[in-house]
């Protein structure tokens, strides 16, 4: 019989490494181009708007996750408040965001090796991370959640030397300059790149089968995590504008829209064959791997937990029978994402696995008021401060963001909705 069970091995640092490392790509590319929507006012408002959310949303997921700490995450508590249809698509929109979320990642870890290599493709580049990252999710989640770890402290370390570089040249004059081009339209429509600051930290809770103690491990991996990243956005937000403005981290001298903002600021500061720069390009990638490999882990044991339960095909839920890990989920996202990789559209890219995440966002928030009246005697080792107010905030904040990315993305919300719809209907029609 195929085994179907994770092997517990992570510790409250190795989640804070994951949970950090799932999202820290998101300050290194992907939020400046909503500088092109919202200059720097505009985004500002959006990325505050965003920490509110996420702020909130943390604190109730984490909820959650300590109360039913399953591989499935989202799927998982969607399924226990609301049965198994609303379960199927709360569950499928996670996969989308976390099987989406990776190839944006990679195509910018091929842009920074073409930086420093030019003679390297950037498609290249990326299809080769995928193969190396899937084998070493592969290989065990202790083994690849310490390389996280280790990636992801000089992740940290680069961002705060790259502000440390930048911030003495920062210019009110420069930071405030077209600060508010497109109003408060401009705004909404920069959601969400503001979201990929911290999109993929509730990746924490899909790994709560492998934690070694599941209810107290999470509370501390998914807090300091979130602090950790809110500082972090702070910081590189106001030490990349400020250097030459936003227009200088968002275009590239053809004029054509960057994966790569930090070098570009840091370019202002010194000459590209400076020590510095090459270093921030040389431990830079690290930032982007640390993010990418995060996520192929919770994206496979999303698959896993969907071909598990039989709301996808079954193999892949098999673990592995030597490594103890989802391997036929891992190698399956992999062949999806490289397919999703040679489309090269980092912006679409980034817009669909946001779609998937809000809803997420907003069925897991649904499920947790459900579930605080329907399952008052649910074993919840942490409770959310100022509750129902949290979660509420939360949801609200999720549906406004949902509502700006469908009015200012319409052909990609029929691209999305569709295929919620496509594969709700297959999952319908073989069910019965």
């Amino acid at each position: 019989m195929p085994n179907s069970s994770l092997k517990r091995s992570l510790s409250p640092t190795l989640l804070w490494g994951l949970g950090v490392g799932y999202v820290i790509s998101g300050m290194y590319f992907g939020w400046n181009l909503g500088l092109e929507k919202g200059g720097t006012l505009g985004m500002a408002m959006a990325t505050i708007l965003v920490i509110v959310l996420y702020t909130c949303f943390s604190f109730s997921y984490t909820e959650l996750a300590c109360a039913i700490p399953k591989a499935g995450g989202a799927y998982d508590y969607a399924e226990r408040a609301f049965k198994k249809d609303i379960g199927f698509i709360t569950g499928l929109a996670q996969i989308i965001e976390f099987v989406f979320a990776p190839p944006a990642i990679a195509i910018a870890i091929g842009s920074y090796f073409n930086l420093a290599f030019p003679q390297v493709p950037v498609v290249g580049a990326a299809i080769t991370v995928y193969i190396l990252f899937t084998a070493l999710n592969i290989y065990g989640v202790k083994a690849a959640a310490n390389f996280e770890l280790i990636i992801t402290i000089l992740a940290v370390g680069e961002l705060i030397l790259f502000a440390s570089l930048t911030l003495p040249s920062f210019s009110i004059n420069k930071f405030s300059t077209h600060a508010f081009p497109h109003g408060i339209g401009g705004a909404f429509a920069a959601l969400p790149f503001a979201i990929w600051f911290f999109l993929g930290i509730e990746g924490v809770a899909n790994v709560a089968e492998e934690t070694m103690h599941p209810q107290k491990d999470i509370i501390k991996g998914f807090s300091w995590a979130m602090i950790t990243l809110i500082l972090l956005c702070v910081l590189v937000f106001f030490a990349s504008i400020g250097v030459n403005g936003w227009e200088s981290i968002v275009y590239t001298t053809d004029g054509s829209s960057s994966d790569s903002p930090l070098p570009l600021a840091l370019g202002h500061v010194f000459a590209t064959n400076h020590i510095f720069y090459k270093l921030l390009i040389g431990i830079g990638l690290f930032g982007l791997i640390a993010s990418f490999h995060g996520l192929l882990l919770a994206s496979g044991r999303a698959s896993f937990e969907f071909g598990k339960i039989g709301n996808a095909p079954k193999f892949l839920g098999v673990v592995h029978d030597t490594f103890q890990t989802p391997a036929n989920a891992l190698i399956f996202n992999a062949a999806l994402g490289i397919v999703i990789v040679c489309t090269g559209k980092t912006s679409e890219i980034i817009i669909l696995s946001v779609f998937g995440a809000l809803t997420l966002y907003i069925f897991s928030m649904l499920a947790l008021l459900k579930l605080r009246k329907t399952a008052p005697n649910l074993n919840r080792p942490f409770l959310t401060p100022l509750y129902p107010y949290t979660p509420i905030i939360a949801l609200i904040i999720s549906l406004l963001c949902l509502f700006a990315l469908c009015y200012y993305n319409q052909q990609l919300a029929l691209i999305y909705f569709g295929i919620l719809l496509f594969f709700f209907l297959i999952f319908k029609l073989v069910k019965k």
